[in-house]
């Protein structure tokens, strides 16, 4: 059986168009990068100051001094680029960034994001998340669905809010679901699960409509 934030890079990767700039969260979403088709050019960036990453490097290879914003090493292609900080941010809060897949805490059927307060945990702030949230042209959640068994998307952020109503696209081991002006549509299920069992994993309400996609990666 596919381990299950593989089966969520995916099925991400699959959202990802040629020619398209992205950025990838720490974490989870910093897999997708691994399952890039061969035929599709995607220029990935990172916001501490680089646009060209490229899939995860084997650990004889790791260069401390090329990391991403999480201090993860990262490969850079050929034809990669670096910059401060300064243009970066100005990528993503121009508007230049076409999607950006991260993690969360919460999300909800609004479309909410809480990805910064662990409860009970000193943080330092929700950092560039906030801007990419807001800049990017589409926001991809990409998250296991549940956390100790208790469900992650919610009707309603019970946490502090990175942004509000800029989530398009959630994608866990369970589902692929959009956020609608009507609520959250289920537009695709994992091959092995039912409908009610996906209802029990997910406080939001869910609009589905029979016969649904099953996820393919």
């Amino acid at each position: 059986m596919m381990d299950p934030k593989e089966f969520i890079a995916r099925r991400v990767a699959k959202e990802l168009h040629d020619g398209d700039l992205v950025n990838l969260g720490i974490g989870l979403p910093t897999m997708v990068g691994n399952f890039i088709p061969p035929d599709v050019d995607i220029n990935f960036q990172s916001e501490n100051g680089m646009i060209g990453l490229g899939p995860s490097p084997e650990e004889a290879c790791y260069d401390w001094e090329i990391t991403n914003a999480g201090g993860q090493p990262v490969s850079v292609l050929t034809g990669g680029c670096f910059f401060d900080s300064a243009f970066s941010f100005g990528l993503i809060r121009g508007g230049h960034v076409n999607a950006t897949v991260l993690g969360a805490l919460e999300v909800d059927q609004h479309g909410n994001l809480a990805n910064w307060m662990v409860p009970g945990k000193m943080v330092p702030g929700m950092g560039g998340a906030m801007d990419l949230v807001t800049g990017a042209k589409r926001v991809i959640v990409a998250m296991l669905h549940t956390a100790k068994g208790e469900p992650k998307i919610m009707k309603h952020c019970t946490l502090p809010l990175t942004a509000k109503a800029q989530v398009n696209l959630i994608v866990t081991e369970l589902a692929v679901m959009e956020v609608t002006a009507e609520g959250l549509k289920v537009l695709e299920i994992a091959p092995d699960i039912t409908v009610e069992a996906l209802r029990a994993a997910t406080d939001a309400d869910l609009i589905i409509q029979e016969p649904l996609k099953r996820i393919e990666v």
